[in-house]
């Protein structure tokens, strides 16, 4: 390693570490103004809510590294040029990608490091400070459940509608079960008022039966009780949901591919677990642009050029949000969505890069 690289890497990391405290700082402020009238409202200990914030810090320095290696990169390439560093080492026959060269393959591996510490750290400190919110905060019960209402569950060649679950009292509300055979030919169909766990068997009481005939017609019963002994017990018509941010990759991929097994539309799963590979390249994506934000004008300041930085910070997670929000609604393809911004940013760095290298 050159000692330009070796001086480069060592400034680099000491501005991230500064840069990387104020913006976690700021975050934790305005999060703390927001939110500290809730911790009073709910009379918490003050060793919860410091635990709550304390639980939050790795999921903020994971938002706020791409901004905090975005604005260290525009710092440390305008101090050099406003020192003549950068038209020294031009003048010995560098250019731009050679000089910057250290710092992008340094925000590379930073890169990879984000993916790690999101799925080794993020998911077990953001699980922990939802729960204190949640059951400590807002008073809900242990557990947040998905599809309470109009659940779609496939069983072994069944299907169950239910309209209402209650979970404490194990009642469904208006229940429609559908029985096939191994040619997925319907041979059972069971519409009901309601659904009672009792024994170990689900009362199901005030419905209809129809059964496949021999004919091919269906045969219709009403009842006012029937005994429909299940696979399914109460706990398996409830699902624990969990915030993407709460998962890593594998945990979040199953969970979505279980969705759509039971007929959920888990769409907006599938584009979370795509973001999280695509979000921690933006880190390199951001040193591509930093790099030449910094050294666009000779004449453009330090603090001119890390605002121009915060502008393009925002741009990004703006057309993340709108792409996000498309791939939510189906509009986009789920990969499409989660890469869209890197693509249009990526390439935006890329062009920069080349100009400023002119």
């Amino acid at each position: 390693m050159s000692v330009l690289a070796k001086y480069l890497i060592r400034e680099f990391f000491k501005l991230l570490i500064i840069c990387l405290i104020i913006f976690i700082a700021i975050y934790l402020m305005i999060d703390f103004a927001s939110g500290v009238d809730d911790f009073i409202k709910a009379n918490s200990p003050k060793s919860v809510m410091f635990s709550y914030f304390a639980y939050k810090i790795p999921s903020i320095a994971v938002q706020m590294l791409p901004a905090a290696t975005l604005t260290t990169i525009i710092i440390m390439f305008s101090l050099m040029k406003k020192n003549n560093e950068i038209t020294s080492l031009k003048a010995c026959g560098a250019n731009i990608w050679k000089i910057s060269q250290p710092v992008i393959i340094t925000a590379l591996f930073l890169s990879f490091a984000l993916f790690l510490f999101s799925e080794a750290i993020v998911p077990l400190t953001s699980s922990k400070a939802n729960d204190i919110w949640r059951i400590d905060v807002k008073k809900e019960k242990p557990g947040r459940f998905h599809g309470q209402n109009h659940i779609w569950h496939k069983g072994n060649n069944s299907i169950y509608w239910i309209k209402q679950f209650d979970h404490d009292k194990m009642i469904m509300l208006e229940p429609t079960f559908y029985f096939f055979d191994s040619s997925f030919r319907l041979i059972r169909r069971i519409d009901a008022r309601s659904g009672i766990w009792k024994d170990g068997v689900w009362q199901i009481r005030n419905g209809i039966t129809q059964d496949l005939e021999e004919d091919g017609g269906y045969n219709m019963n009403r009842f006012q009780q029937l005994e429909l002994r299940l696979p399914e017990r109460p706990e398996d018509f409830v699902r624990e949901e969990k915030e993407p941010e709460e998962m890593g990759y594998q945990q979040l991929k199953r969970f979505a591919e279980r969705l759509r097994a039971e007929g959920y539309d888990a769409t907006k799963y599938f584009v979370d677990i795509n973001i999280k590979i695509a979000f921690p390249f933006v880190i390199l994506i951001m040193a591509l642009i930093g790099v030449p934000v910094a050294l666009w004008k000779k004449e453009m300041s330090t603090p001119v050029a890390v605002s121009l930085g915060i502008v393009l910070c925002f741009a990004y997670l703006l057309i993340l949000g709108l792409s996000r929000t498309l791939g939510f609604a189906g509009i986009l393809p789920p990969v499409f969505s989660a890469w869209l911004a890197n693509s249009v940013f990526f390439f935006l760095g890329i062009y920069l890069m080349i100009n400023a290298n002119r």
